[in-house]
């Protein structure tokens, strides 16, 4: 087991893709963040007010469930990827981290998006769990060359 986590969430597989390529160049343990219902092309359908992620997105006390966790107590840092929707973290990303201890973790923020940043991520999720460890964030746009770097300064 290494220091470093990498949990993320993908809905599309981009963010899969480069979570799994951080992992594996970087040998550091991963953990996919799965959602008990799979979103369909429907559910992501940003445009329709009715379709599943707006409704929860537009909830933001909503937890979806997810079909399991882990353990990250042995972790150091726990680096947290996920796309952005409606300029933040996916409800879901609330689910994950409620249901692990971080307390005393170093987090690290790394989204996937072609045109949000990521620092409103992370500051809505400090202003969320003021009591975590919440570092400066990343956006990936496809080359994660940089990843060791960014997940390994300060440790």
């Amino acid at each position: 087991m290494t220091n470093v986590l990498i949990a993320y969430f993908s809905a599309s597989g981009v963010t899969k893709n480069l979570a799994e390529k951080i992992a594996n160049d970087n040998d550091y343990d991963i953990f996919e963040i799965v959602p008990e219902e799979i979103y369909t092309p429907e559910d992501l359908d940003w445009t329709n007010k009715q379709s599943r992620s707006t409704i929860e997105m537009n909830d933001k006390s909503f937890r979806p469930p997810i079909s399991e966790s882990c353990d990250v107590g042995e972790y150091e840092t726990v680096v947290i990827g996920f796309p952005v929707w409606w300029y933040t973290a996916p409800t879901i990303i609330n689910t994950f981290i409620e249901s692990v201890d971080l307390t005393g973790k170093k987090i690290k923020i790394f989204c996937t998006s072609g045109g949000s940043g990521v620092d409103k991520c992370v500051n809505d999720l400090k202003a969320t769990y003021p009591e975590l460890n919440f570092t400066k964030g990343i956006r990936f746009t496809g080359n994660v060359s940089n990843a060791k770097e960014w997940i390994e300064q300060d440790l």
